[in-house]
Protein backbone atom coordinates (compact mmCIF):
# COMPACT_ATOMS: atom_id res chain seq x y z
CA UNK A 1 0.00 0.00 0.00
CA UNK A 2 0.95 3.38 -0.73
CA UNK A 3 2.27 5.12 2.72
CA UNK A 4 2.39 8.54 2.19
CA UNK A 5 -0.33 11.04 1.32
CA UNK A 6 0.06 13.88 -1.68
CA UNK A 7 -0.63 17.41 -1.44
CA UNK A 8 -0.98 19.81 -4.01
CA UNK A 9 -1.87 23.50 -4.30
CA UNK A 10 -5.66 24.61 -5.63
CA UNK A 11 -4.15 26.31 -8.37
CA UNK A 12 -2.19 23.10 -9.33
CA UNK A 13 -5.31 21.09 -8.84
CA UNK A 14 -7.18 22.94 -11.52
CA UNK A 15 -3.71 23.48 -13.90
CA UNK A 16 -3.87 19.18 -13.46
CA UNK A 17 -7.39 19.26 -14.01
CA UNK A 18 -6.80 21.58 -17.46
CA UNK A 19 -3.94 19.41 -18.89
CA UNK A 20 -6.14 16.26 -17.95
CA UNK A 21 -9.13 18.13 -20.39
CA UNK A 22 -6.55 18.92 -22.90
CA UNK A 23 -4.95 15.34 -23.28
CA UNK A 24 -8.39 14.19 -23.80
CA UNK A 25 -9.10 16.43 -26.58
CA UNK A 26 -6.37 15.58 -28.48
CA UNK A 27 -6.63 11.65 -27.10
CA UNK A 28 -3.37 11.54 -25.43
CA UNK A 29 -3.55 8.24 -23.70
CA UNK A 30 -0.48 8.45 -21.69
CA UNK A 31 -0.84 12.12 -20.56
CA UNK A 32 -5.05 11.02 -19.52
CA UNK A 33 -4.23 7.95 -17.38
CA UNK A 34 -0.93 10.07 -15.45
CA UNK A 35 -3.09 13.32 -14.78
CA UNK A 36 -6.04 10.59 -13.87
CA UNK A 37 -3.82 8.84 -11.22
CA UNK A 38 -2.38 11.96 -9.81
CA UNK A 39 -5.63 13.62 -9.04
CA UNK A 40 -6.90 10.76 -7.52
CA UNK A 41 -3.51 10.20 -5.22
CA UNK A 42 -3.86 13.36 -4.22
CA UNK A 43 -7.72 12.55 -3.16
CA UNK A 44 -6.45 9.72 -0.62
CA UNK A 45 -6.51 7.02 -2.77
CA UNK A 46 -3.84 4.37 -2.64
CA UNK A 47 -1.35 4.03 -5.40
CA UNK A 48 -1.82 0.14 -5.64
CA UNK A 49 -5.62 0.89 -6.09
CA UNK A 50 -4.89 3.18 -8.57
CA UNK A 51 -2.43 1.45 -10.61
CA UNK A 52 -5.43 -2.13 -10.20
CA UNK A 53 -8.18 0.64 -11.66
CA UNK A 54 -6.03 2.46 -14.61
CA UNK A 55 -4.61 -0.89 -15.42
CA UNK A 56 -1.65 0.20 -15.10
CA UNK A 57 1.81 -1.13 -13.04
CA UNK A 58 2.29 0.23 -9.64
CA UNK A 59 5.87 0.93 -10.85
CA UNK A 60 4.53 3.11 -13.86
CA UNK A 61 1.94 5.09 -10.75
CA UNK A 62 5.07 5.75 -8.30
CA UNK A 63 7.11 7.50 -11.11
CA UNK A 64 4.67 9.76 -12.13
CA UNK A 65 4.03 10.71 -7.84
CA UNK A 66 7.89 11.37 -8.31
CA UNK A 67 8.14 13.62 -11.24
CA UNK A 68 5.24 15.06 -9.35
CA UNK A 69 7.10 15.71 -6.48
CA UNK A 70 10.32 16.44 -7.99
CA UNK A 71 9.93 18.53 -10.79
CA UNK A 72 6.35 19.93 -10.25
CA UNK A 73 3.60 19.63 -13.00
CA UNK A 74 6.32 20.76 -15.63
CA UNK A 75 8.10 17.56 -15.27
CA UNK A 76 5.17 15.73 -15.87
CA UNK A 77 4.93 16.24 -20.15
CA UNK A 78 5.82 12.87 -21.48
CA UNK A 79 8.37 12.30 -24.44
CA UNK A 80 8.59 9.49 -26.51
CA UNK A 81 11.87 7.29 -25.94
CA UNK A 82 14.47 7.83 -28.16
CA UNK A 83 14.97 3.86 -29.23
CA UNK A 84 18.15 2.26 -30.04
CA UNK A 85 20.50 3.94 -31.97
CA UNK A 86 20.12 3.96 -35.61
CA UNK A 87 22.91 1.20 -37.35
CA UNK A 88 23.61 3.43 -40.25
CA UNK A 89 24.98 7.51 -39.54
CA UNK A 90 23.11 10.28 -41.69
CA UNK A 91 26.36 10.30 -44.04
CA UNK A 92 25.98 6.81 -44.33
CA UNK A 93 22.27 6.71 -45.37
CA UNK A 94 23.22 10.27 -47.95
CA UNK A 95 25.73 7.58 -49.72
CA UNK A 96 23.22 4.82 -49.41
CA UNK A 97 20.67 6.93 -51.37
CA UNK A 98 22.98 8.21 -53.66
CA UNK A 99 23.92 4.60 -54.36
CA UNK A 100 20.38 3.16 -54.93
CA UNK A 101 19.44 6.36 -57.24
CA UNK A 102 22.64 5.43 -59.46
CA UNK A 103 21.23 1.61 -60.27
CA UNK A 104 22.24 -1.61 -58.98
CA UNK A 105 24.35 -2.23 -62.83
CA UNK A 106 26.12 0.63 -60.95
CA UNK A 107 27.04 -1.12 -57.98
CA UNK A 108 28.15 -4.08 -59.68
CA UNK A 109 24.92 -6.48 -59.93
CA UNK A 110 23.91 -8.00 -63.11
CA UNK A 111 20.37 -6.60 -62.35
CA UNK A 112 18.80 -3.71 -63.73
CA UNK A 113 16.01 -3.81 -60.67
CA UNK A 114 16.76 -3.41 -57.30
CA UNK A 115 15.35 -6.21 -55.00
CA UNK A 116 15.48 -5.95 -51.13
CA UNK A 117 18.00 -8.61 -50.87
CA UNK A 118 20.35 -6.90 -53.35
CA UNK A 119 19.87 -3.78 -51.09
CA UNK A 120 20.97 -5.47 -47.62
CA UNK A 121 23.83 -7.44 -49.41
CA UNK A 122 25.16 -3.97 -50.36
CA UNK A 123 24.91 -2.10 -46.80
CA UNK A 124 26.26 -5.26 -45.67
CA UNK A 125 29.36 -5.09 -48.21
CA UNK A 126 29.79 -1.04 -48.08
CA UNK A 127 29.07 -0.20 -44.56
CA UNK A 128 29.55 -3.45 -42.56
CA UNK A 129 25.56 -3.27 -41.14
CA UNK A 130 23.32 -6.05 -41.05
CA UNK A 131 19.81 -5.65 -41.91
CA UNK A 132 17.22 -8.09 -41.61
CA UNK A 133 15.34 -8.25 -45.02
CA UNK A 134 12.21 -7.45 -43.88
CA UNK A 135 13.18 -4.07 -42.57
CA UNK A 136 14.43 -3.06 -46.09
CA UNK A 137 11.36 -2.02 -46.95
CA UNK A 138 10.86 0.28 -44.26
CA UNK A 139 14.49 1.35 -44.21
CA UNK A 140 13.77 2.77 -48.01
CA UNK A 141 10.59 4.85 -47.23
CA UNK A 142 12.47 6.81 -44.44
CA UNK A 143 14.98 7.47 -46.85
CA UNK A 144 12.22 8.93 -49.10
CA UNK A 145 12.05 6.28 -51.90
CA UNK A 146 9.59 4.41 -52.83
CA UNK A 147 8.09 1.31 -54.75
CA UNK A 148 6.61 1.93 -58.51
CA UNK A 149 6.73 1.03 -61.76
CA UNK A 150 9.78 2.26 -64.34
CA UNK A 151 8.38 4.30 -67.45
CA UNK A 152 10.36 4.38 -70.91
CA UNK A 153 11.65 7.38 -72.03
CA UNK A 154 13.02 7.52 -75.77
CA UNK A 155 16.84 7.62 -77.04
CA UNK A 156 15.94 9.94 -79.49
CA UNK A 157 14.77 12.50 -77.09
CA UNK A 158 16.43 15.72 -77.94
CA UNK A 159 16.36 17.97 -74.48
CA UNK A 160 17.92 21.05 -76.24
CA UNK A 161 15.42 21.22 -78.90
CA UNK A 162 12.57 20.78 -75.97
CA UNK A 163 14.63 23.51 -73.93
CA UNK A 164 14.56 25.59 -77.25
CA UNK A 165 10.85 25.11 -77.98
CA UNK A 166 10.02 26.43 -74.53
CA UNK A 167 12.56 28.94 -74.84
CA UNK A 168 12.19 30.24 -78.27
CA UNK A 169 9.24 28.62 -80.50
CA UNK A 170 6.49 29.00 -77.52
CA UNK A 171 6.72 32.00 -76.01
CA UNK A 172 6.48 33.42 -79.83
CA UNK A 173 3.08 31.32 -80.16
CA UNK A 174 1.47 32.76 -77.40
CA UNK A 175 2.63 36.68 -78.55
CA UNK A 176 1.23 35.73 -82.06
CA UNK A 177 -1.97 34.01 -80.86
CA UNK A 178 -2.38 37.35 -78.44
CA UNK A 179 -1.73 39.43 -81.54
CA UNK A 180 -4.49 37.71 -83.91
CA UNK A 181 -7.07 36.98 -81.78
CA UNK A 182 -6.58 33.83 -83.00
CA UNK A 183 -7.63 30.11 -81.38
CA UNK A 184 -4.21 28.40 -79.68
CA UNK A 185 -5.30 24.78 -80.52
CA UNK A 186 -3.16 21.68 -79.20
CA UNK A 187 -4.15 18.44 -81.62
CA UNK A 188 -4.12 14.79 -81.15
CA UNK A 189 -5.22 11.33 -81.52
CA UNK A 190 -6.66 8.25 -79.71
CA UNK A 191 -7.41 4.96 -80.17
CA UNK A 192 -10.10 3.07 -78.31
CA UNK A 193 -9.74 -0.51 -78.34
CA UNK A 194 -13.09 -3.09 -78.38
CA UNK A 195 -11.15 -5.24 -76.35
CA UNK A 196 -11.26 -2.55 -73.32
CA UNK A 197 -8.47 -1.20 -71.37
CA UNK A 198 -7.27 -2.43 -67.85
CA UNK A 199 -6.67 -0.07 -64.37
CA UNK A 200 -6.01 -0.44 -60.90
CA UNK A 201 -9.05 -1.06 -58.66
CA UNK A 202 -9.92 -2.41 -55.34
CA UNK A 203 -10.88 -5.98 -55.10
CA UNK A 204 -10.58 -8.83 -52.10
CA UNK A 205 -6.71 -9.91 -51.81
CA UNK A 206 -6.48 -13.01 -53.30
CA UNK A 207 -8.99 -12.10 -55.91
CA UNK A 208 -7.81 -10.41 -59.15
CA UNK A 209 -11.00 -8.67 -60.97
CA UNK A 210 -11.88 -10.23 -64.08
CA UNK A 211 -12.97 -8.14 -66.77
CA UNK A 212 -14.55 -9.94 -69.50
CA UNK A 213 -13.51 -9.08 -73.05
CA UNK A 214 -14.51 -9.78 -76.78
CA UNK A 215 -10.77 -10.39 -77.90
CA UNK A 216 -11.52 -8.02 -81.47
CA UNK A 217 -8.62 -6.44 -82.48
CA UNK A 218 -10.72 -3.57 -83.20
CA UNK A 219 -10.49 0.00 -81.71
CA UNK A 220 -12.72 3.70 -82.39
CA UNK A 221 -10.28 6.18 -83.16
CA UNK A 222 -10.94 10.14 -82.59
CA UNK A 223 -8.89 13.30 -83.66
CA UNK A 224 -9.35 15.67 -81.22
CA UNK A 225 -8.48 19.55 -80.73
CA UNK A 226 -8.64 21.57 -77.30
CA UNK A 227 -8.27 25.73 -77.05
CA UNK A 228 -5.89 26.59 -74.75
CA UNK A 229 -7.46 29.69 -73.73
CA UNK A 230 -11.47 28.58 -73.10
CA UNK A 231 -11.19 24.61 -72.90
CA UNK A 232 -13.72 24.53 -76.57
CA UNK A 233 -13.26 21.16 -77.19
CA UNK A 234 -14.03 19.54 -81.23
CA UNK A 235 -13.58 15.78 -81.98
CA UNK A 236 -13.89 13.56 -84.69
CA UNK A 237 -14.30 10.10 -84.36
CA UNK A 238 -13.91 6.70 -87.19
CA UNK A 239 -13.78 2.80 -87.53
CA UNK A 240 -11.29 3.04 -90.17
CA UNK A 241 -7.15 3.75 -89.53
CA UNK A 242 -5.84 7.31 -89.07
CA UNK A 243 -4.76 9.07 -92.89
CA UNK A 244 -3.89 12.19 -93.74
CA UNK A 245 -7.44 12.47 -96.16
CA UNK A 246 -9.41 11.36 -92.56
CA UNK A 247 -7.18 14.30 -90.80
CA UNK A 248 -8.04 17.08 -93.17
CA UNK A 249 -11.75 16.56 -93.60
CA UNK A 250 -11.37 17.02 -89.57
CA UNK A 251 -9.63 20.64 -89.58
CA UNK A 252 -11.82 21.26 -92.27
CA UNK A 253 -14.95 20.65 -90.27
CA UNK A 254 -13.18 22.77 -87.57
CA UNK A 255 -12.19 25.53 -89.66
CA UNK A 256 -15.85 25.58 -91.45
CA UNK A 257 -16.95 26.29 -87.65
CA UNK A 258 -14.84 28.74 -87.04
CA UNK A 259 -14.35 32.44 -87.83
CA UNK A 260 -10.90 33.57 -85.87
CA UNK A 261 -7.55 32.66 -87.03
CA UNK A 262 -6.19 29.46 -85.90
CA UNK A 263 -2.61 28.61 -84.52
CA UNK A 264 -2.42 24.43 -84.75
CA UNK A 265 0.27 22.61 -82.90
CA UNK A 266 0.65 19.45 -83.43
CA UNK A 267 3.33 16.10 -83.34
CA UNK A 268 5.23 14.64 -85.96
CA UNK A 269 2.91 11.58 -86.85
CA UNK A 270 3.69 10.91 -90.64
CA UNK A 271 -0.11 11.88 -91.59
CA UNK A 272 0.79 15.18 -90.31
CA UNK A 273 3.48 16.54 -91.96
CA UNK A 274 2.41 14.10 -95.45
CA UNK A 275 2.84 16.08 -98.49
CA UNK A 276 -1.03 16.40 -98.82
CA UNK A 277 -1.21 17.78 -95.59
CA UNK A 278 1.05 20.57 -96.53
CA UNK A 279 -0.35 21.61 -99.61
CA UNK A 280 -4.19 21.62 -97.31
CA UNK A 281 -1.53 23.77 -94.78
CA UNK A 282 -0.49 26.37 -97.66
CA UNK A 283 -3.91 26.93 -98.59
CA UNK A 284 -5.66 27.76 -95.52
CA UNK A 285 -2.60 30.25 -94.51
CA UNK A 286 -4.73 33.31 -94.43
CA UNK A 287 -6.65 31.48 -91.39
CA UNK A 288 -4.11 28.53 -90.11
CA UNK A 289 -0.58 28.71 -88.92
CA UNK A 290 0.83 25.20 -87.94
CA UNK A 291 3.74 24.78 -85.54
CA UNK A 292 5.23 21.07 -84.71
CA UNK A 293 5.98 20.02 -81.46
CA UNK A 294 9.08 18.71 -80.56
CA UNK A 295 9.94 14.75 -81.59
CA UNK A 296 9.31 12.26 -78.22
CA UNK A 297 7.17 15.16 -76.43
CA UNK A 298 3.47 14.39 -75.39
CA UNK A 299 4.20 16.07 -71.95
CA UNK A 300 3.98 19.15 -74.09
CA UNK A 301 0.95 18.28 -74.99
CA UNK A 302 -2.06 18.90 -72.93
CA UNK A 303 -4.79 16.93 -74.59
CA UNK A 304 -2.87 13.71 -73.44
CA UNK A 305 -4.54 14.22 -70.22
CA UNK A 306 -7.84 14.68 -71.76
CA UNK A 307 -7.63 10.98 -73.54
CA UNK A 308 -6.29 9.42 -69.93
CA UNK A 309 -9.57 10.66 -68.31
CA UNK A 310 -11.78 9.50 -71.53
CA UNK A 311 -10.15 6.51 -71.53
CA UNK A 312 -10.44 6.37 -67.21
CA UNK A 313 -14.65 7.16 -67.25
CA UNK A 314 -15.37 5.71 -70.88
CA UNK A 315 -13.50 2.12 -71.41
CA UNK A 316 -11.29 0.91 -67.76
CA UNK A 317 -12.39 -2.19 -66.93
CA UNK A 318 -15.36 -2.08 -69.32
CA UNK A 319 -16.72 -4.91 -71.24
CA UNK A 320 -17.90 -4.22 -75.25
CA UNK A 321 -19.66 -7.01 -77.05
CA UNK A 322 -20.03 -4.93 -79.89
CA UNK A 323 -18.12 -2.02 -81.42
CA UNK A 324 -21.47 0.07 -81.10
CA UNK A 325 -21.48 -0.87 -77.99
CA UNK A 326 -18.00 0.83 -77.52
CA UNK A 327 -18.61 3.80 -79.93
CA UNK A 328 -21.68 4.84 -77.88
CA UNK A 329 -19.71 4.67 -74.73
CA UNK A 330 -16.71 6.72 -76.22
CA UNK A 331 -19.31 9.08 -77.53
CA UNK A 332 -21.19 9.70 -74.59
CA UNK A 333 -17.77 10.30 -72.11
CA UNK A 334 -16.47 13.02 -75.65
CA UNK A 335 -19.50 14.32 -75.65
CA UNK A 336 -19.18 15.03 -71.79
CA UNK A 337 -16.51 17.16 -72.36
CA UNK A 338 -17.42 19.10 -74.91
CA UNK A 339 -19.80 20.24 -72.84
CA UNK A 340 -18.04 21.47 -69.73
CA UNK A 341 -15.12 23.18 -71.27
CA UNK A 342 -14.34 24.46 -67.79
CA UNK A 343 -13.18 21.25 -66.71
CA UNK A 344 -10.94 20.52 -69.49
CA UNK A 345 -9.31 23.71 -68.60
CA UNK A 346 -9.06 22.47 -65.02
CA UNK A 347 -7.89 19.41 -66.45
CA UNK A 348 -5.47 20.11 -69.08
CA UNK A 349 -3.06 22.70 -67.59
CA UNK A 350 0.31 22.43 -69.25
CA UNK A 351 3.87 22.05 -68.06
CA UNK A 352 5.43 23.83 -65.03
CA UNK A 353 7.84 25.42 -68.08
CA UNK A 354 5.26 26.18 -71.07
CA UNK A 355 2.80 27.79 -68.42
CA UNK A 356 5.25 30.05 -66.69
CA UNK A 357 5.84 31.60 -69.94
CA UNK A 358 2.16 31.27 -70.97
Amino acid sequence: MCAFRVTISRRQRQELERQLHTAQQLGRWHDVTCRLALLAITEGQSCDDVARTLRVTLKTVHQWVRRLLVKGLPGLHWKKPPGRPPKLTKTQKDELATLIEAGPLQAGFASACWRSPMIQQLIQERFGVYYNVFYIAQLLKNLDFSYQKAAFVSDHLDEEKRHAWCTTTWPRIVKQAQAQHALLLFGDEASFPQWGTLSYTWARRGHQPMVKTSGKRKGYKVFGLIEYCTGRFWYQGQEGRLNSQAYMAFLTRVLDQTTQPIILIQDGARYHTSAVLQRFFALHTPRLTVFQLPSYSPDYNPIEKLWKKVKKEGTHLQYFPTFEALTDKVEHALLKFANTPEEILSLCSLPTELAQVA
